[in-house]
């Protein structure tokens, strides 16, 4: 069971790469500035692209979520906590699928004035509940005692991704700096995406490491071979 965990957690770290360089593969080729979620909007040459690199993030998280062992990672604080990370990743996963099949109209405008639809609106709600909840699980394995390369990694990253995405996002709601705001949510989504990679890596690399536990035999079978060890009784 070790190995397959760790098999998984490394085809899992596989599937978030691909999709980062799907992602960059998308934007390189894109005829403008783009916000990453307008790279998979309607109409666009890059929506088939874009809709394999969130899916192959998702599926990646979603394996890591699953075959991570348990008590692999052990938050402190009780509001870190709450939710195991294993669940809170899982959660994230589904929410990047949701946004990976619910890609926004062209342009994708926000879910207000004249240019809302509802699907804009499941795509914007999709993807700020996985990096909202991806960025929570950073902080959780940020606080994690015990593997303390991954932690000092998860915070640098959690802190990276929570202020750039959030300049982002001021810039996006204000409709200014748009080539801007575009650069800083593609760099944010680069470092979540490395994270992702890391974690899944660095947790392979513990499970592989974890003694395999062999089933003891059961004791009638011991007291049987301990009576064979014995020599032979002499009268």
């Amino acid at each position: 069971m070790t190995r397959v965990r760790a098999a998984a957690l490394i085809l899992a770290a596989a599937l978030a790469a691909i999709g980062l360089v799907l992602i960059w593969v998308a934007r390189l080729h894109a005829d403008r500035y783009l916000y990453v979620s307008e790279l998979g909007a309607i109409g666009e040459p890059t929506a088939e692209v874009f809709r394999w690199a969130m899916t192959s993030v998702a599926v990646g998280a979603a394996i890591t979520a699953l075959a991570m062992p348990p008590g692999s990672l052990t938050p402190r604080g009780r509001a870190l906590r709450a939710v195991p990370p294993a669940v809170v990743l899982l959660a994230a996963a589904a929410a990047f699928a949701v946004a990976s099949q619910v890609t926004c109209t062209r342009y994708c405008p926000l879910p207000v004035g004249p240019g809302f639809t509802w699907q804009d609106l499941v795509h914007t709600t999709a993807a700020v509940v996985g990096f909202v909840g991806a960025s929570w699980v950073m902080l959780q394995v940020a606080s994690d005692a015990r593997l303390k390369r991954l932690a000092r990694f998860s915070l640098v990253a959690a802190l990276a991704v929570a202020l750039i995405a959030a300049t982002g996002g001021i810039l996006s709601l204000l409709r200014f700096g748009t080539e801007l705001g575009g650069l800083l949510e593609l760099t944010a989504t680069t470092v979540a995406l490395a994270w992702l990679v890391g974690l899944s890596l660095l947790l392979a690399t513990e499970t592989a490491r974890r003694p395999v536990r062999r089933p003891e035999p059961a004791a009638r079978e011991r007291r049987a071979h301990q009576r064979a060890d014995l020599p032979p009784a002499r009268y």
